[in-house]
């Protein structure tokens, strides 16, 4: 490498990398689920902080107490299971970073993978600071569940990501009509509401997430859980009659694929809730229902997702005015 390379690559890194790698598109996807697989194992093992109530065993931010970065020999196992989940932090920026430099170097440069890929960066980087502002304010529950909210934003993005990388950068074209669109949105609107009403009883149930004396919502939570449920019989519904009208209509394998797995999903994740309730919300269930909740959100983005198809980008040859890279180009099936 010559001083001028050198220059390059700390000058803008990326470009110096994007010029001497070309990875292939499978590793352009296995980047993205990565990041994707990360973003739900940092909500999960957040779970089990709050759940083995290790909110507070690194009792301020950024550091783990006011001296040292990391735990001390006088702290206990609650601090290493809060400092472990700071550190997992470190392994999801790598996961995210090795999407973007795999996103950047692909040829021909998609820019719009490159920019979910920095949206997931920067997500982490606000939620970050907000788990920082929910050691400093005493677990206080509204910053919880902004917290997880936030997480919930972070797996939509990897998500989307995870998709376009399978995807081309054409025109998306539907492959269903509007009213199964519609209906579809109905679904996500249905599955937020779902979400943010978890939230709502995570912060007024039993487990604040340290032994100590924790500000919980004012709110019965056992009414809150009982409209939480509603909403998940909603989605359930509305999960069925999808399907429903998708075989009706002889829907492309895709949709059809996507809202099975989805229905799937649901069921294995309203017996778990069930059975939490009526078993006073053992520990191990509660983190298990987390992590059926960010699969739902998976779930339910893979549906929408799969209503459309994008085709490779039309590029132009030297012999012909256009040509398409792609056979789907001439449209839906």
């Amino acid at each position: 490498m010559t001083r001028a390379d050198a220059l390059a690559a700390v000058r803008n890194p990326l470009a110096f990398t994007a010029a001497r790698w070309t990875p292939q598109p499978r590793t352009v996807q296995r980047s993205a689920l990565s990041a994707l697989v990360m973003s739900v194992v940092i909500v999960v093992t957040g779970g089990a902080v709050r759940l083995t109530s290790s909110g507070l065993g690194c009792p301020t931010w950024p550091k783990c107490t006011a001296n040292s970065l990391a735990p001390t020999g006088e702290m206990n196992f609650h601090s290493a299971i809060e400092f472990g989940n700071r550190m997992l932090t470190y392994v999801l920026c790598a996961a995210i970073g090795w999407a973007i430099v795999a996103a950047r170097s692909e040829k021909p440069c998609r820019r719009s993978l490159t920019r979910l890929g920095w949206l997931q960066f920067w997500l982490v980087m606000s939620n970050a600071v907000l788990g920082g502002v929910v050691v400093l304010v005493g677990l206080n529950p509204y910053t919880v569940a902004a917290h997880f909210l936030l997480a919930s934003a972070l797996i939509a993005v990897a998500a989307v990501m995870w998709q376009r990388t399978r995807e081309g950068d054409g025109a998306p074209r539907p492959l269903v009509g509007k009213p199964v669109q519609q209906l579809v949105w109905f679904l996500v609107l249905a599955s937020v509401l779902l979400i943010a009403v978890g939230t709502v009883v995570t912060g007024s149930g039993p487990h604040a997430g340290d032994s100590s004396e924790v500000e919980r919502m004012p709110l019965d939570w056992e009414t809150v859980a009982k409209l939480h449920a509603v909403l998940a019989w909603i989605v359930v519904t509305l999960s069925f009659a999808l399907w429903f009208i998708l075989r009706a209509v002889d829907a492309p394998p895709g949709p059809l694929a996507r809202t099975r797995e989805l229905f799937l999903i649901l069921l294995s994740q309203g017996v778990i809730g069930y059975v939490q309730y009526f078993t006073n919300l053992p520990e191990a269930l509660v983190g298990l229902h987390m992590l059926g909740s960010c699969l739902v959100w998976i779930g339910v983005l893979r549906v929408l997702l799969a209503l459309r198809e994008r085709p490779a980008a039309e590029v132009r040859l030297p012999d012909q005015p256009y040509a398409a890279t792609s056979s789907s180009i001439a449209g839906p099936r």
